[in-house]
């Protein structure tokens, strides 16, 4: 039983820590090769990947859209 209860936790934690990682990724300029490479790297090495991910800082940080402001 416990095994089990410490099996459920190491995959809620493994696809928590995906899910961020992967949504780290959404918000940094990487090309689709270098998004799945690092989404595999965060998937396959389920306890440090996203640590890995996210320390890396993968290509630079998207430009925050801002509303166009019309003159006058």
């Amino acid at each position: 039983m416990a095994a089990l209860i410490l099996l459920f936790l190491f995959g809620f934690y493994a696809l928590a820590a995906f899910v961020m990682a992967i949504s780290y990724l959404r918000y940094r300029r990487c090309s689709p090769l270098e998004f799945a490479l690092w989404g595999g790297l965060a998937l396959f090495l389920p306890v440090f990947g996203p640590f890995f991910v996210i320390a890396a800082r993968p290509g630079p940080k998207k430009r925050a859209r801002r509303p166009h402001q019309g003159s006058g």
